[in-house]
């Protein structure tokens, strides 16, 4: 398993610290900036995913679902995003079906996050590390960066979602030319395919994460979380369900003081004037 927006609160200055002790561990670290939070795995060398560093991952992921923040950066270390699932754990089928569940509660959790998610990626992000760079909204990476799902160069594959999600942000057939062959992408590579949103010099990677987080959570977090629960959802149904669910969605938003705010910014100040409250 292995754009330009409004100015808010800058990330990178001043920090609210909640690093280790959030989830209890030094592996996984949350860390909030303003409004932005950012959760870090620093597991060396390469922060492979191993069942501990998967259930620290899913606490966080908890901890944050509790106390949510504007938007989150997801990142690793400057070496490595993620190599990877812990090959050395592995067995056979119940211990496979162990490590995808524990890929899935994981993942699916910050796939739910109702909040922007960004990962930061350098170094690699391969086989389930990919796939939890997947599980997020946005993908930047340095240059240099390295990608892909390389388990059928083990005799298996994905089991933390990089079938499915890969397939879903770039095509089946390109997911395919991927997964069948096990080769990795360079970061610009990556972006062609439409895999990386963005690609940016090592030194300025977090930067221009936590830049992209703060303008997001300086933003309408709850129609943001709606409308991505709208594609989230909406994917998985047939269009006249899809198109229903929007509906519907469109009708909650209206219940939100961010709603109020931004109509009447709008008709007062015109577009892009709005400061919303996030309620």
């Amino acid at each position: 398993m292995k754009g330009e927006g409004g100015a808010g609160p800058d990330p990178r200055a001043g920090t609210e610290a909640s690093t280790g002790g959030s989830t209890g561990s030094s592996t996984v670290s949350i860390e909030r900036r303003g409004k932005v939070a950012l959760l870090r795995i620093d597991r060396p060398r390469v922060n492979v995913l191993s069942l501990g560093v998967l259930a620290e991952l899913h606490e966080a992921i908890r901890t944050l679902t509790v106390d949510l923040p504007g938007a989150l950066v997801v990142t690793g270390t400057e070496r490595a995003f993620s190599a990877g699932a812990d090959i050395s754990e592995f067995g056979g089928p119940e211990r496979a079906g162990e490590f995808a569940g524990a890929f899935a509660a994981t993942l699916d959790a910050l796939a739910a996050l109702p909040r922007a998610t960004v990962a930061a990626i350098a170094g690699p992000a391969l086989g389930g590390g990919l796939e939890l760079a997947l599980a997020c909204d946005f993908r930047l990476a340095a240059e240099g960066a390295r990608l892909g799902l390389p388990e059928v160069l083990l005799g298996v594959i994905p089991g933390g979602g990089g079938t499915q999600r890969l397939a879903r942000l770039v095509g089946p057939a390109k997911a395919k030319q991927l997964l069948l062959t096990g080769r990795y992408l360079g970061a610009e590579e990556a972006s062609e395919l439409g895999l990386v949103d963005q690609v940016v010099p090592p030194a300025h990677l977090l930067d221009e994460a936590l830049g992209l987080a703060s303008r997001l959570a300086a933003g309408a977090v709850l129609a943001q979380g709606l409308a991505k629960r709208a594609v989230d959802e909406g994917s998985e149904l047939p269009l006249a369900e899809g198109l229903r669910l929007e509906r519907e969605l469109f009708v909650e938003v209206f219940k939100t003081r961010d709603a109020e705010i931004g109509v009447r910014s709008f008709l007062e100040q015109g577009p892009g004037k709005a400061e919303f409250t996030g309620e």
